[in-house]
């Protein structure tokens, strides 16, 4: 149904929006909730709250008119298919997600892409604006709209604004690479708080406003003067994502998936050890780093097959962008290479499954699996090494977990690894394996009680505390209300 226009207390945006398009064979339209991890956090924040969310609808064109959901106000940003191209697939993810990983492949640099960029983000901006309260709250969501606090600031100094990244923050050698890094960490520092998964992250935000922009920092706060000679102070401070943890361990225990753990371990051959690997198809997840190894370990006959199997599932990912597409090639060849040498009829070496799956499937999956191989070469979380420790409430399992995700600064009990250090992987893969099942469930039963202790609406509530907290302008909120009183009919 078409909701009456009116503004919110909380205003979320994102890239898109919390609902998926479903179209009917008669034609018609409705909408059902997102799978992701944003809105199962956002539910949390905004069941009790008069809240509104701008996204991008996920369909190129004119935007369909806001509407309620689940009793959110849905107000839809358009994007044609040249600025889904430039904006998203072009500078979102062929410039900014290399830049901030890395550099694991070459970005690219293109000022079309900066333009559409910057067009995309001021109608985002425009669109907060519109909705939100007087003295509301905003919260931005992710790289792709780091212009947006500057750009609802000018607009609206009254409402107290947040940014969240969801991804790492590179260090300023890498960030300095690109050619529009001032008007980036300017459009950040519109916001009053900036929420960042690892401390590093924070810190090298703060750096990068020190070294590039010549302003004042003091140890999680960045300090600039405004054109009015007024001053503004942005607070930068970790507060890592997590997980509907007690949702997620319900569903693990219903007998339903339960029995779908035990379906999978027959279906694969009833291995002595089941490996698995659950990724978005990225370069940044490690999967040609942990397919080398499990190849070597087979090589070395350290591991044998059917005796160990490997499950791994890549979830389709940005395929009109060349480093993905050849990404897939590569993966695909060095399975094909793998089953070859050491699989026969009925028992590959390796299940490579290019699909995503729903949420009971994965638990039962997560609760098939002995070893859980999350071995990404940069990652600002990795959700599914906390959704893995959430289904093993039978103590079961190990985790190998890569130290360059932000899960490792909470789950650093688990197996940890140097994905780019082939034999040290190896070797840790093995102790997984070999380590007593008493020693693992003590492993497992701490991991499980950290996640559980800070889930994703502790996340949420902290984030919206320190938001809550953080400093403010009085003296651009008075302007904004006498200009508000003066322009009034």
């Amino acid at each position: 149904m078409t909701a009456t226009p009116r503004r919110h207390d909380l205003v979320i945006t994102a890239n898109r929006l919390p609902v998926d398009r479903i179209s009917s064979p008669d034609g018609s339209i409705s909408w059902g909730r997102s799978p992701g991890g944003l809105v199962t956090a956002m539910d949390a924040v905004m069941r009790d709250r008069d809240g509104a969310w701008v996204g991008w609808d996920g369909e190129a064109g004119r935007p369909p008119a806001p509407f309620s959901h689940d009793a959110i106000f849905l107000r839809p940003v358009g994007l044609s298919r040249d600025e889904i191209e430039d904006y998203y697939e072009g500078f979102s993810n062929d410039t900014l997600w290399p830049i901030y990983h890395d550099v694991i492949v070459q970005p690219s640099f293109h000022r079309d892409w900066w333009r559409a960029y910057v067009e995309v983000n001021q109608r985002f901006a425009d669109a907060v604006a519109e909705v939100a309260g007087d003295h509301g709250t905003v919260w931005v969501q992710d790289y792709q709209l780091q212009l947006v606090p500057s750009m609802v600031r000018e607009q609206r100094p009254d409402l107290r604004i947040g940014w969240f990244n969801h991804i790492p923050f590179p260090a300023v050698e890498l960030f300095a690479q690109i050619p529009w890094r001032r008007a980036i960490l300017e459009g950040l520092l519109g916001a009053d708080f900036l929420g960042f998964q690892r401390i590093a992250d924070a810190q090298n935000f703060t750096r990068a406003c020190r070294r590039l922009l010549q302003v004042t920092t003091r140890k999680d706060t960045v300090t600039r003067t405004l054109r009015d000679g007024s001053t503004h102070t942005t607070r930068a401070s970790a507060i890592p994502i997590s997980i509907d943890f007690t949702a997620l361990d319900a569903l693990a225990k219903t007998p339903a998936v339960m029995d779908r753990a035990r379906e999978l371990r027959h279906q694969l051959g009833n291995p002595r050890v089941l490996m698995l690997g659950v990724d978005r198809l990225d370069y940044t997840k490690g999967i040609q780093h942990r397919l080398k190894a499990y190849e070597e370990l087979l090589q070395d006959k350290a591991i044998t097959v059917p005796d160990v199997t490997f499950v791994q599932v890549a979830t389709p990912s940005r395929e009109r962008v060349d480093a993905y597409r050849e990404l897939r090639q590569q993966v695909e060849t060095t399975v094909g290479r793998i089953n070859g040498e050491f699989g026969s009829i009925g028992a590959p070496a390796v299940h490579y499954l290019y699909h995503s799956y729903p949420h009971d499937e994965m638990a039962a999956l997560f609760q098939a699996a002995d070893v859980m191989l999350v071995t990404p070469l940069r990652d600002g979380m990795n959700l599914v090494a906390k959704e893995y420790v959430t289904c093993r409430h039978d103590l079961g399992g190990a985790l190998v977990l890569s130290e360059f995700t932000g899960a490792y600064h909470e789950l650093h009990q688990a197996f940890v690894c140097n994905p780019h250090d082939i034999e040290g992987l190896k070797q840790t893969i093995l102790r997984a394996i070999n380590t007593p099942a008493h020693e693992k469930a003590r492993i497992m039963k701490a991991l499980r009680r950290r996640v559980a202790d800070h889930d994703v609406g502790r996340w949420a509530t902290r984030f919206l505390e320190a938001l809550a907290v953080a400093p403010h302008r009085p003296e651009a909120v008075r302007a904004h209300h006498r200009h508000t009183a003066v322009s009034s009919p």
